[in-house]
């Protein structure tokens, strides 16, 4: 296991330590599915497994550490790969007797993985198989635990919500200490460069890039990660609030902290199938 020590201070009376996991892309698929649907997990899990020992073994040395040293699980998305009956099976049943609270991915929703424009309506045609398989709302929820108060909103497909604005100004109002869970970084410019300067990607892959900062991408990312009204709210309310201490997210599949124009820091950990673990002590 890859495992990074983060110690992130935000004024508590007593240390709380959990594990952060994020993006194992469990790829499986049985008789039940199609045969495209069987096709692309064979694909799939080869790639995802040659990324390090096996999306298995690293999600179960995950598990037993958190298990075996008593850290409650933070889950920043990506569990799975695509909607899938084993798939689902396979997570609920390895996180059954696990402490875990979730953030959910795009590839929570992800039907065949990249073969439609994914938004609102097509997140719906899976949303509610999906959700039964997992503890907690995957919109928008909160815990407290150690004296802090976690909240996870979705912002899987680079937007957040007038109602999860008002939930979070809700949190607010609870007067905890709040680390903010998202799959999808928030932008900075350092990410951005980061992402596509020296890694050469396609697109940033963030949530809340200025539009100036979009004329590289095609048309579909373009169209996708525009920010709309709501996200610049949503961001807006985030750096203006003194109350949120930390954000956790993942998505990119590599390890990185970075700090927002408000001095508010974000750690990205990287993919759980290639073994990340970050170990979080909050003091």
């Amino acid at each position: 296991m890859k495992k990074t020590v983060t110690t992130i201070k935000i004024g508590l009376n007593a240390p709380f330590r959990v594990l952060h996991l994020s993006d194992n892309h469990l790829s499986l698929a049985d008789e039940r599915d199609d045969e495209r649907k069987n096709l692309l997990a064979q694909r799939r899990q080869k790639e995802f497994d040659s990324a390090g020992k096996g999306v298995m073994v690293h999600i179960n040395e995950q598990l037993a550490y958190a298990k075996e040293n008593r850290l409650p699980i933070l889950y920043t998305g990506d569990l799975i790969d695509f909607v899938s009956h084993k798939n689902l099976e396979t997570a609920e049943t390895l996180f059954k007797d696990m402490d875990y609270f979730m953030a959910v991915g795009n590839h929570e929703f992800s039907l065949y993985v990249g073969e439609a424009f994914e938004d609102e309506a097509y997140k719906m045609q899976s949303y509610d198989f999906v959700q039964k398989h997992f503890r907690n709302d995957l919109t928008f929820a909160s815990r407290e635990m150690g004296g802090i108060n976690f909240v996870a909103a979705d912002n899987s497909y680079y937007r957040f919500t007038e109602n999860q604005l008002e939930k979070i100004k809700a949190e607010v109002k609870k007067g905890l200490p709040i680390v903010l869970m998202l799959h999808c970084p928030l932008h900075t410019d350092e990410l951005y460069h980061l992402i596509m300067d020296d890694l050469h990607f396609p697109c940033a892959y963030l949530t809340g890039t200025p539009e100036r900062l979009l004329k590289p991408y095609d048309d579909y990312r373009y169209r996708q990660q525009k920010p709309d009204e709501a996200t610049d709210a949503f961001i807006n309310y985030v750096h203006s609030c003194p109350s949120i201490k930390a954000i956790l997210a993942g998505h990119l599949h590599e390890n990185c902290e970075s700090l927002l124009p408000s001095g508010l820091k974000q750690y990205i950990t990287g993919g759980g199938y290639k073994g990340y673990a970050r170990e979080v002590e909050f003091c």
